[in-house]
């Protein structure tokens, strides 16, 4: 076994005194088997930089992840050798290097289908209006370990050795699942502003709480974040959303004042409840939808789902600017789907999702108030044919919206709309088996109405689809003969 010796000096300046904590027996095994799991990186690599009198040590996440008995696909190490030391020492010996991040001291490589990143130890800073930080190498991995965003990330298992450092409390913070950072979150907030994302995104993924004064310094520079793309703002936002209880990563980021700044439209639904409660807190609501989404997500097998919970949690966005107050103390909410569609996509195109996100999360918001015209099943054949062809390959999630966009306490009417989605479900699965609902077309194809109709191609030929796809819609599938007749007949009346 490895030697997981603590090392325990802290004389460096401005970080908080350490309190130390010795690794469990299930925890020095699991430095154990996170080395024996990256070799021969953790030996043959580690003994190529001993031999040169070069530092090498895993750090960061895997480290995190293997004490808490969690998977980490991640393999990164630091080190005291400038990049093109790294370059070198990795000579003939990597199957293949990349130095796409060299520019910030960061060496890519794979042996054996392992893929490493080394960065040499380093700090980064951003000037007040900077978007690009600036980095300058160490030579010491305490220091590096110091620049760190949070204690739980701050530890590092040296190689080959197998020495554990954790200079800052780590270990203990993880067992308190607290997040704190190295130095002053004001210094460490400064230095990357993107970590006070991160640090909620940590809580929403870990489970963990926000040490006061990180909570307080994320609160005071949360304006900080608009110095930082919005690509990185995204990637954060994209974890947190996918981690196991976003929630909690959504209300630290409105109680904070981060979503002010990232997603300004979800504390703008936290409407005042009025003296009457004429309607709901629809930012509470949200929030609800989003759980229950999730409860049906993995009841219903899925994996978790972005387009789905973003769709869930955007679902509303439009309420605050429909709100209208009408007589008999009713408040209502008109077009507020067709509104929060365009919202949604406007707010995710400017934090650079990808388009296919931006235009399924905006057609699952539209989409999600069709079904209440359902009622006990008054839609015809036509119209459940129309639900599930204008859903198209987002049925399944829209499915699981629609039924967590019931937060009701009222139990009958929760159970009666539970009802009423059962038997759309089950219509549209029949209707699927019948007649491949997924790929329905017109019974002629665009050959064929030229043929028939004798017209060339042209507006014409797509007018005479369109009639065609409808009715297919109204009749389901018909014979050649008689799609002919109706078109003919309908030619006759709306074409020249």
């Amino acid at each position: 076994m490895p030697n997981t010796e603590f090392s325990s000096e802290n004389d460096t300046a401005g970080a908080r005194p350490a309190v130390m904590s010795e690794p469990t027996g299930e925890q020095r095994a699991a430095i154990t088997a996170l080395i024996d799991s990256i070799r021969p990186v953790s030996e043959d690599l580690g003994d190529r930089f001993a031999a040169q009198d070069r530092q090498l040590a895993v750090v960061g996440g895997p480290v995190r992840d293997a004490l808490l008995g969690r998977e980490s696909n991640d393999v990164d190490l630091t080190t005291d050798a400038v990049p093109q030391s790294i370059l070198e020492l990795v000579d003939g010996w990597a199957d293949s290097v990349w130095t796409v991040g060299i520019e910030f001291g960061t060496v890519g490589l794979r042996k054996k289908g392992l893929q490493v990143e080394i960065t040499t130890y380093r700090s980064e800073a951003y000037s007040p209006k900077s978007r690009k930080p600036e980095v300058s190498y160490g030579t010491d991995i305490q220091d590096d370990l110091l620049r760190r965003d949070f204690t739980v990330n701050a530890m590092a298992v040296r190689l080959p050795s197998g020495e554990f450092v954790d200079p800052f409390g780590g270990l203990a913070d993880l067992r308190d699942q607290v997040l704190r950072t190295p130095g002053r979150p004001e210094d460490s907030f400064s230095d990357d502003p993107l970590r006070i994302m991160r640090a909620v995104r940590f809580a929403a993924q870990l489970g963990f709480t926000l040490a006061p004064e990180v909570a307080e310094a994320a609160r005071d520079m949360a304006d900080r974040l608009t110095i930082v793309s919005a690509e990185r703002i995204r990637d954060e936002l994209t974890k947190l959303m996918l981690s196991r209880d976003p929630r909690r990563g959504i209300e630290l980021m409105v109680d904070l004042g981060i979503a002010d700044h990232v997603l300004p439209e979800i504390p703008r639904m936290r409407l005042e409840i009025d003296e009457h409660h004429r309607h709901k807190d629809v930012y509470e609501h949200s929030l609800t939808v989003l759980d229950q989404a999730m409860d049906l997500e993995r009841a219903r097998g899925h994996e978790p789902d972005l387009v789905l919970r973003l769709a869930a949690l955007l679902h509303d966005i439009g309420k605050p600017k429909t709100r209208a107050f009408e007589g008999g103390n009713r408040v209502t909410f008109h077009h507020h789907e067709v509104v929060g569609a365009s919202m949604s996509r406007k707010r995710l195109t400017a934090l650079r999702f990808p388009k296919d996100v931006v235009t399924q999360v905006g057609h699952l918001v539209a989409l999600h108030l069709r079904f209440h015209g359902y009622g006990k099943g008054e839609w015809t054949d036509s119209a459940v044919r129309r639900y599930a062809r204008d859903a198209g390959e987002l049925i399944e999630q829209l499915h699981i919206l629609t039924r967590a966009d019931c937060t009701t306490r009222n139990r009958r009417k929760a159970a009666a709309l539970s009802r009423s989605y059962d038997d759309i479900e089950r219509r549209i699965t029949e209707l699927a088996e019948q007649e491949q609902l997924d790929r329905i077309r017109p019974d002629l194809d665009g050959n064929e109405i030229q043929e028939i109709l004798g017209v060339e191609p042209g507006p014409q030929i797509g007018k005479a689809y369109r009639f065609l796809l409808e009715l297919r819609l109204e009749n389901g599938p018909m014979d050649k003969e008689a799609a002919a007749a109706e078109l003919r007949s309908w030619a006759a009346e709306h074409l020249e």
